[in-house]
């Protein structure tokens, strides 16, 4: 896809509401690194460091917002909502909901995987660098967010994280284990997962059940940092 400057800064002031003043970093958002030219100049010519970036500022504005959305919640509660809302599912479907996947340069047409969700959050590394964090968070929150996302509908969406890793035990020949035991507060569980009696996650809950669900989605995200 390429496009003029003009119809770039069009875009993004009709979907994230944003007067652009330095186009440079929204260009390299929308580079994919198949395109040949998008190794050449400034570092690496593609989004993939933006990418980080606007993962991490992402992670930021949506545990800011949770934390003051819902005052009265767990760590472990808030930890899994914010899962929901930034898994690579939702950001890919996210970015087609914003119509990022027709501004993606790329070489030929790629599909699948996670180019469209990646891009969004180059997007947002991008319109961070042009415009800091205050701005960056209300743009976020207001024209994607509360726009795009049912909170209450995805808080409410049962994820059985406990099943998916025993499949992927059993897939792997491994063993999980669980270690539960009343928190130091006396209201609630703490719970140890053990993968090959290697402590990999653990979480509080309001009960036992939860407790594991949220130490089974921990041990879920990390799984390759220690497998």
């Amino acid at each position: 896809m390429e496009y003029t400057d003009r119809e770039l800064k069009r875009y993004f002031k009709n979907i994230f509401g944003i007067r652009i003043h330095n186009i440079e970093p929204y260009r390299i958002a929308l580079t994919h690194r198949s395109l040949p030219d998008s190794k050449k100049a400034i570092g690496k010519f593609n989004n993939e460091r933006l990418e980080y970036l606007g993962d991490a500022v992402l992670d930021t504005i949506i545990a800011d917002y949770l934390f003051h959305k819902y005052p009265i919640e767990t760590e472990g509660a808030l930890t899994q909502l914010r899962s929901k809302l930034v898994n690579r599912q939702r950001l890919n479907k996210l970015a087609s909901k914003l119509g990022l996947h027709e501004m993606i340069r790329t070489q030929g047409n790629i599909q699948g995987g996670s180019i469209d969700g990646n891009a969004f959050e180059a997007v947002i590394g991008a319109i961070y660098i042009d415009q800091g964090f205050n701005k960056t968070y209300k743009k976020i929150i207001h024209h994607v967010i509360l726009t795009h996302l049912d909170i209450e509908a995805i808080k409410n969406e049962v994820q059985d994280f406990k099943s998916k890793i025993y499949i992927w035990a059993q897939q792997h020949k491994k063993k999980i284990s669980f270690h539960n035991e009343l928190a130091e507060n006396g209201h609630l569980f703490h719970c140890q997962l053990f993968i090959d009696n290697m402590l990999t996650a653990e979480s509080d809950g309001s009960s036992i059940k939860q407790a594991e669900q949220l130490a089974s989605e921990k041990a879920w995200g990390n799984l390759h940092n220690f497998f």
